[in-house]
């Protein structure tokens, strides 16, 4: 039986780069993935979403190009090719960090991992089956998507993300079940080449984890792409029988449509045989945390999805440096939450980090509000992105910024920036922003947040 310091269950985000961490520390480690390495994210999420999201801003880039005061005669999908440009990145990605795992000398077993005690693991690959020792475990099983039992996934008319990102063919209509994160930025990439998109949210307002004027300005985008946005209403039901699938309404209304695209969220996965034999401590279907990433289990961490508290790729790779460093020896704590930024790539984009408007309100806090529009700075103007605006939530009784909330062009690249002045006491004059940029707009948000 081979021995290891460290073995990793997962090789998406999180379970890589805790895998990564460790090697480069000086452990011996295993890492264990039934599927791609990259998990959820490389393969079936973030990458392959932005390509096509990518693919789809440089079709309306090129239709709308006359307001730039330049003729393109024809602007049409080639959709073969989006899907093998789509393939191409995920495979060069994947050699990418397989090589990582050589140069670190982190062993890969591709196979199922099943925690039977908790220093053993067993690995069924293609039906023969492996035993391995490790010191310390690190679950990083990711996540599924929610199956809506009236609606259940039948991977042909009834799809979740994973089957949307790789359809062969454009479908001429398409209902999406779920206006939050992964419904709005798909329906931005079928209705750019071509797709009469229906958005159903039974919530009142889209992207509904972030502040309402955010939800506002993103639906009325939408109208503008020809998406049709059906909030407060709700899927019962869809008839398959016909060419056509037919989806009812709670209300009574019914659309046709050639796909029905499920997007109403992720539950984290974890092996029912690990949770038993380890008698894991569970909230829901995630894995119960502390801030040091470990469960109730001696010397066996849980990060990224299957730990169900972000559900970002980014939240899994801090939560597993965290883990990393105490499976380590170290004594690590997670950082606030909060201060994790959340990205929306939807057109246009959306981003935010600490608190929103609408948490400070129900918790009682005392709150300024400053605004800065992106229609009056110069290098949004100059580009012909002058859609949105930037809001920065200043806590009045200790004068500091505790929130930052971003609809426009390019702001998700712009949050990381936004971070740095959470927990500021004034606006900072030392920091200089170069101009003509989209920054300015966050430098004048700040400012006004403390007028």
């Amino acid at each position: 039986m081979e021995r290891f310091d460290i073995a990793v269950i997962g090789a998406g985000p999180g379970g890589f780069r805790a895998a990564i961490r460790c090697a480069q520390k000086g452990a011996s480690v295993a890492i264990i993935e039934k599927d791609f390495i990259g998990g959820t994210c490389l393969n079936y999420g973030c990458i392959p979403s932005k390509t096509l999201l990518a693919s789809a801003h440089v079709l309306l880039a090129a239709k709308n190009a006359d307001t730039m005061g330049i003729n393109i005669a024809s602007a049409t999908p080639n959709w073969h090719k989006i899907q093998t440009r789509r393939e191409n990145i995920i495979t060069d990605l994947r050699k990418a960090m397989t090589a990582s795992l050589k140069i670190t000398k982190t062993k890969w077993f591709q196979g199922q991992a099943v925690v039977t005690s908790p220093n053993r693991l067993k690995i069924e690959t293609n039906g023969s089956i492996s035993e391995i020792h490790a010191d310390k475990i690190i679950i990083a099983t990711g996540s599924e998507p929610i199956q809506l039992a009236e609606i259940p996934f039948d991977s042909k008319i009834i799809i979740s993300s994973k089957e949307a990102l790789s359809l062969e063919q454009i479908p001429k209509s398409m209902v999406v079940v779920g206006g939050g994160v992964i419904g709005c930025e798909l329906a931005c990439v079928f209705a750019a080449v071509g797709t009469k998109v229906t958005i159903v949210e039974m919530l009142p307002f889209l992207l509904a984890s972030e502040d309402q004027w955010v939800g506002k300005l993103i639906e009325r985008e939408f109208k503008k792409l020809g998406i049709n946005i059906l909030t407060s209403q709700k899927v019962v039901s869809v008839d398959k029988n016909n060419k056509l699938a037919k989806v009812f309404l709670e209300n009574g209304q019914t659309i046709d449509a050639e796909k029905v695209l499920v997007a109403v969220g992720r539950k984290a996965c974890c092996d029912k045989e690990t949770i038993e034999a380890l008698n894991l401590e569970m909230q829901g279907s995630a894995i119960k945390i502390n801030e040091k990433m470990e469960t109730s289990v001696k010397g066996v961490y849980a990060i990224g999805d299957a730990a169900g508290k972000t559900y970002l790729a980014h939240g899994a790779t801090t939560e597993a440096d965290v883990a990393a460093a105490n499976a380590m020896g170290g004594d690590v704590k997670m950082p606030d939450y909060s201060l994790i930024p959340r990205v929306i790539y939807t057109f246009p984009e959306a981003a935010s980090v600490g608190k929103n408007e609408q948490t400070c309100k129900s918790e009682g806090l005392n709150v300024s509000v400053g605004k800065a529009f992106f229609r009056a700075n110069g290098r949004s103007a100059a580009s012909n992105e002058t859609v949105g605006e930037i809001r920065v939530v200043k806590n009045n009784s200790t004068n500091k910024i505790i929130g930052i909330t971003m609809a426009g062009a390019m702001v998700t690249e712009l949050v990381a920036a936004a971070a740095a002045f959470i927990g500021r006491q004034e606006k900072d004059t030392q920091i200089t922003f170069a101009h003509p940029t989209i920054s300015e707009t966050l430098k004048e948000a700040v400012e006004n947040a403390f007028t």
